[in-house]
C-alpha cells in the first residue's frame, strides 16, 4: 500500500492545495505593518491619558490579524479556522480587559510614589 493514501483508500494530499497570494497583496500587507510599526512609535509621542494602553493594544491587534490573515494565509483556509482565530482574539479581549479593569485604581498611589522620588532627588 502506498504511503500517500488515507485509511479509506483516498489520497491524502487531494484536499490540500497551496494558494498562492499575489505579491501585490503581499507589498500591501507589509506596507500597512510598516505603516502600523510607525502608528505605534508616533503613539508613544503623545500622552493621551488612559487610552495610551488601548490603543498600542489595538494597534497590536489589527497587525497580528493582517500576519495571520495574509502571511499565515487564514484569509484563504476554512471558515471554521476563522472562527476558532476570532474566539480566541475574543478570550485574550476579555483578559486584557479585566486585567486593566482595575489599573486605574493604583494610579494615586504611583503619581505620590513618582512624586516623592522628584522631591528627593531636589
Amino acid at each position: 500500500m502506498s504511503g500517500h493514501s488515507d485509511r479509506n483508500g483516498g489520497d491524502s494530499n487531494s484536499a490540500h492545495y497551496a494558494h498562492v497570494v499575489p505579491l501585490s497583496v503581499l507589498l500591501t500587507v507589509f506596507v500597512a505593518l510598516m505603516i502600523l510599526t510607525f502608528l505605534t512609535v508616533a503613539a508613544t509621542w503623545f500622552d493621551m491619558g488612559r487610552w495610551n494602553v488601548w490603543i498600542a493594544l489595538i494597534i497590536a491587534t489589527v497587525k497580528a490579524s493582517l500576519v495571520v490573515l495574509y502571511f499565515m494565509h487564514l484569509r484563504y483556509d476554512h471558515p471554521f479556522n476563522a472562527v476558532v482565530f476570532l474566539s480566541a482574539l475574543l478570550t485574550l479581549l476579555l483578559f486584557i480587559s479585566l486585567a486593566l479593569l482595575d489599573s486605574t485604581t493604583y494610579q494615586p498611589d504611583i503619581r505620590a510614589l513618582q512624586e516623592s522620588v522628584r522631591n528627593a532627588g531636589s
